[in-house]
């Protein structure tokens, strides 16, 4: 399947490249527009959203690509596909109509590219219109100024538009403008980074939404709002400063959060500060970082047999995805060719890429996160300190694992179980707790979080009476330390975890895993990496869960290393060593412990 990625053999070492993978991912979308060409039907929608509003996402999610592109000097022979599409789709009267936006609409979503469209290339998509069509459109895109957005990156699609048609000498809002301007200054936090809205995730909807956003603000409109441009500029800047530091030397982000299928979408940050001319690292370092990031998206199987994007991570996976998610939605990751609108010369292209050497390591201490982030044999791992993320699906597994890694990804649960080995529940990385004829549930929903000390502290209630607080910092190369003290009234069984290891291919390959498990310890190994467990305190039992098909993000078969025991009421301090390397190696019997987990391991214990 990965010979169905249209990316894949594509070099992506230059600006060519990047023209051909955008014309490459459109390609299989054509025989998908609708007669009326308003609407690209990829199938039933899979979102809590309508089945016109899932179209009109399809239509208009790879003019994130595309418009770079033309904007750039490239050709592309498929814009009158667009151009009818827009005729009927703002048309009233069309049985393809996209209907006007309501509150909170999904619709709101995907005007934003429109008014890009119109800030970035009105020649192409807005002057060759007719003047009833143009009157359409004015009046589809205003009604995002009737009705209230989501709070939270959603107010930059408002910009967007009115900016757009502010652009054209088209009717706009002013106040509807600067209101969505001052709101999400609200959201603003230091060293570069937002809150996407009043909710506390601060995942990837920071790059590739409220600074994408921002820089394209900057770049297309910074006459009119010199001070916002300098702002948004500035803060960019700095947020590269941590987030270099999420990226694997072979490319791979890694996978946190929520939305994960907008795949390469991850990078777009790097390509947008091109776009803007911000120079937020060498340029030799944002080419790498942008051109391995691609790299690696185009040897995963992302695409269907026709050539079409799946939802999923590296596979088609219908467990990580979001209420959100419809057919079209994938496409998204087009945002990551924004830099095609720069020219030949600039210095993205000109400058060599350097190798992913020549990036920091750390760890890097990336407080507004509530993050410890490390590079280390060439993996990427975030210690998460916990976010809430309640309101989205499988919210535990996309916020509430102890480590995140470029290599291994995360797991999502197939369903609960009161069996603390089971692979049903698919936990990896966390800690996973129950109490008496209750099934486990996995670390989330943290209460408290943030860097103590230097190191990564969250607390959560799995249920009333029982607190636990956990403190992670990094060891060894290739190793983590997590500090547990549970508090409980009740009796708890538990299961602690490791990364996912990758066990898909082993019978078809002839390649052969190894794992071990006993009082303290549990471990396992194959040709991609190994994983695994220590218990410093060495009173509870080793495990290797099976984990059911289809959970983790990266691989569709995973065993993941446990720890499993029982606590009876009272308080209690588990310590644990946590190690994943790419590398086939044995794993050493612990690692050094830093000395923040010392001395905390000191004052816990006097």
């Amino acid at each position: 399947m990965i010979a169905c990625n249209p990316l894949h053999g594509n070099p992506l070492a230059g600006r060519d490249d990047l023209a051909r993978a955008t014309q490459d991912l459109f390609a299989p979308l054509k025989p998908w527009f609708s007669p009326g060409r308003a609407r690209v039907q990829l199938g039933a929608a899979s979102a809590h959203y309508s089945n016109s509003a899932a179209e009109l996402e399809s239509f208009a999610r790879p003019l994130w690509g595309i418009l770079p592109l033309i904007a750039g000097g490239y050709a592309f022979d498929d814009l009158d596909l667009y151009l009818a599409g827009i005729t009927a789709g703002t048309d009233p009267k069309h049985p393809e109509y996209w209907g006007a936006a309501q509150p909170q609409d999904q619709r709101m979503v995907e005007m934003a590219v429109f008014g890009f469209a119109l800030l970035l290339a009105p020649d192409k998509l807005w002057h060759p219109l007719t003047a009833k069509t143009q009157q359409n459109l004015t009046q589809w895109l205003l009604s995002i100024n009737a009705h209230p957005t989501a709070d939270s990156n959603w107010l930059f699609f408002r910009i967007l538009v009115n900016l757009g048609l502010r652009n054209v000498g088209a009717k706009y809002s002013e106040s509807a403008l600067q209101e969505a301007l001052l709101r999400i200054e609200r959201f603003s936090r230091s060293n570069g980074w937002y809150l996407d809205g009043a909710s506390h995730q601060l995942d990837y909807y920071i790059p590739f939404a409220m600074h994408y956003y921002g820089l394209i603000v900057a770049r297309l409109a910074g006459d009119h709002l010199p001070d916002v441009a300098a702002r948004y500029r500035e803060r960019a800047h700095l947020f590269a400063q941590d987030f270099q530091y999420w990226f694997g030397a072979d490319g791979a982000a890694v996978p946190f959060g929520r939305s994960m299928t907008y795949r390469f979408a991850q990078g777009a940050f790097w390509s947008a500060a091109a776009f803007d001319n911000q120079e937020v690292l060498p340029w030799g370092q944002v080419k790498g970082l942008l051109l391995r990031h691609l790299r690696w998206w185009s040897d995963q199987p992302i695409a269907d047999r026709d050539g079409v994007l799946s939802v999923g991570y590296s596979y088609p996976n219908l467990f990580m995805s979001e209420q959100y998610n419809a057919t079209g939605s994938p496409y998204w990751a087009m945002k990551a060719f924004i830099a095609l609108a720069t020219p030949a010369d600039h210095p993205l292209w000109t400058s060599k890429e350097e190798p992913a050497e020549n990036l920091p390591d750390g760890p890097s201490v990336q407080v507004e996160a509530g993050m410890l982030a490390r590079r280390s044999g060439g993996e990427a791992v975030l210690l998460n300190a916990g976010q809430d993320g309640r309101h989205f699906r499988q919210s535990d597994a996309k916020y509430g694992h102890f480590a995140y890694s470029s290599v291994f990804a995360f797991s999502v649960p197939s369903e609960q179980t009161s069996n603390a080995t089971s692979g049903r529940a698919a936990n990896d990385s966390t800690l996973a707790v129950a109490a008496k004829g209750m099934p486990f549930r996995a670390r989330g929903g943290i209460t408290t979080s943030g860097i103590v000390d230097g190191m990564a502290y969250g607390m959560w209630q799995p249920f009333p009476g029982t607190d636990i607080e956990t403190w992670l910092d990094f060891a060894g190369a290739g190793w983590h330390v997590r500090v547990h003290r549970i508090r409980s009234t009740v009796d708890l069984a538990l299961i602690e975890t490791g990364f996912a290891l990758d066990s898909t291919g082993i019978e078809n390959t002839g390649t052969q895993s190894s794992t071990s498990s006993g009082k303290g310890y549990a471990r396992a190994k194959s040709a991609f990496g190994t994983v695994g467990l220590i218990d410093l305190d060495g009173s509870r039992r080793g495990w290797i869960v099976q984990a059911w098909p289809n959970t983790n993000l990266r691989f569709p078969r995973t065993i993941i290393p446990a720890l499993t025991g029982r606590l009876p009421p009272g308080e209690h301090l588990l310590v644990t060593a946590a190690s994943g390397t790419k590398a086939n190696t044995s794993i050493a019997a612990a690692p050094e412990i830093s000395a923040a987990i010392t001395t905390l391991l000191d004052t816990l214990r006097s």
